[in-house]
């Protein structure tokens, strides 16, 4: 669940939601742009991951153009199915192909990234395309200017091929959205995680190859665990979010979904970087991350944090610990460790940095907001937050990022599982959310705790439950460790197979009607 500790003060405060599974699909999807028709099968150029296709691209074995019309057919197809887009940018999608493929041939190859098709989410603004946040508030929103981590990835020849569908403002895991919930690929009734609810379906239904993604309290992971993909959350500050619609500004983080470890690490080369205007960013010398990947791990201790293998479904704790038992083979070894509660540090975002950033809209134009997302804020204005307490919640943050590396004094990385629970149905959590009085919280994932932290951490397939759903492994590691985040979550990708399988789709597959929330 996206925000889980941010979302879980606001459950508290707030009540609940009207059931999106009410709402014909056609209204869902109002506003959505597809391409025009399909082509023939694109299966071989779109299971490719990025790196391999950015190696046929340099060595002019495939074109950009190839790739993106492949990803654009196969949106085509899909995504009626899955809901992960909002917006399609065939036209745009196509035309910086055609550069690309131009400047590749005439030797100004840019990078790994050159004539590859991406995806954005879509609460990252892009200038001349429209960023909604999955709101009605929004509907019609042009920004002028990209943020700075579509600029970096446009520098690099990447073309974006549309915006992806999330929880309406990134506030919660995915099934509130003005366009409709995402739906997950490996079982259509299945949520996909929020809040990059629609990256990480895209990722997962080969619709592009890498999506990017922000991360409050696990979004970016969290919808890479129930996808089986690979998502992280840097470093806070390493990535700069200006130009993003932000859910809490002091806890958001934005990071790549990829099929692979390696297409993270290529990711991650182009957009970490300072952005002097952008005051959440921290400077920090330039590493090439796929160098960092590629380094031995044997010597890396491991820690298991004490508290945060409890309540696990029976299917996540045996793929888990039949993960780590592999890692402690493949490593120095693993032992027990203790992390500190983030205690009030993870509730700045309901002391006022949310409603904070939505007041001038919230004031004017509340109807416009879903129900869910609506009743959260209506109580955060009128609980009337003390200044007081922001502050002493902010302090409480700051010294945490101060001194949290010293729980790594004596191992390198913790291995933890990333959800406690398979994906949910799309249904049960529009129940949970259709609730009109405080629920016992439901503590899906322990992913919060890093963003209060602001540690790197990433989330790799790891196994698959009973009914087929997929289960992700969390690594994370001291400020700026992403080369040895990095690197352990390559060694154990290369060492199983779980990141190469595939849900079950077909063009054939029927989409079933979400139930109403039952009483």
């Amino acid at each position: 669940m996206e925000n889980q500790l941010t979302r879980r003060t606001f459950g508290t405060l707030a009540g609940a939601a009207l059931a999106l599974s009410s709402i014909p699909r056609a209204l869902a999807a109002v506003g959505r742009s597809h391409v025009e028709s399909a082509t023939a099968d694109t299966g071989d150029l779109t299971s490719l991951t990025l790196a391999e296709a950015a190696a046929k691209l340099k060595a002019r074995q495939i074109s950009s153009t190839e790739l993106t019309e492949a990803s654009l057919a196969r949106i085509n197809i899909y995504d009626a199915k899955l809901d992960a887009f909002i917006t399609v940018m065939k036209e745009k999608a196509l035309a910086a192909a055609a550069q690309a493929d131009t400047e590749i041939r005439a030797g100004m190859y840019r990078g790994p990234l050159h004539g590859i098709p991406i995806a954005a989410k879509d609460n990252i603004d892009t200038a001349g395309t429209r960023t909604t946040g999955a709101s009605q508030l929004f509907e019609d929103r042009v920004p002028t200017e990209d943020a700075p981590v579509i600029a970096r990835l446009h520098a690099a020849g990447a073309v974006l091929v549309g915006k992806t569908n999330l929880h309406e403002f990134a506030m919660g895991g995915g099934e509130t959205s003005y366009w409709g919930p995402a739906r997950n690929p490996w079982n259509l009734l299945h949520n996909t995680g929020g809040s990059s609810a629609g990256s990480g379906a895209a990722i997962a239904a080969d619709l592009c190859y890498a999506a990017l993604g922000t991360d409050t309290a696990g979004s970016v992971r969290m919808p890479a665990s129930y996808c089986g993909v690979v998502g992280l959350k840097p470093t806070y500050g390493l990535v700069p979010i200006r130009g993003f619609i932000p859910l809490t500004v002091s806890l958001d983080h934005c990071g790549p979904l990829t099929r692979t470890v390696e297409d993270t690490a290529i990711m991650l080369n182009v957009m970490a970087g300072y952005d002097k205007l952008d005051t959440t960013s921290v400077e920090h010398a330039k590493e090439d991350y796929v160098s960092g990947m590629k380094q031995p791990v044997r010597g890396f201790r491991l820690g298991l944090p004490v508290g945060h293998f409890d309540t696990l479904q029976p299917d996540v704790r045996k793929a888990v610990m039949e993960a780590i038992a592999l890692l402690t083979k493949m490593t120095a070894g693993a032992k027990e460790v203790s992390l500190p509660p983030p205690g009030n540090a993870s509730t700045v975002g309901a002391l006022g940095e949310t409603y904070a950033w939505h007041d001038p809209y919230f004031k004017n134009q509340s109807a416009k907001y879903m129900v869910q997302e609506r009743r959260r804020l209506e109580m955060a204005q009128t609980n009337h937050v003390w200044s007081v307490d922001y502050i002493h919640a902010l302090w409480e943050l700051q010294m945490l990022r101060r001194t949290i590396d010293d729980a790594f004094t004596d191992v390198d990385l913790v291995v933890l599982p990333t959800m406690r629970v398979v994906a949910p149905t799309i249904q049960e959590l529009q129940k949970r959310g259709a609730e009109t009085k405080p629920l016992d919280p439901w503590i899906a994932s322990d992913c919060g705790y890093f963003n209060a932290y602001g540690l790197p951490a990433i989330s790799v397939p790891c196994g698959f439950s009973q009914s087929g759903l997929p289960i992700g492994l969390m690594i994370a590691g001291p400020h700026f460790a992403e080369s040895k985040v990095l690197a352990l979550a390559h060694a154990y990708e290369q060492a199983t197979d779980w990141h190469k399988r595939k849900p079950p789709l077909t063009p054939e597959t029927v989409v079933p009607e979400i139930p109403a929330p039952t009483a």
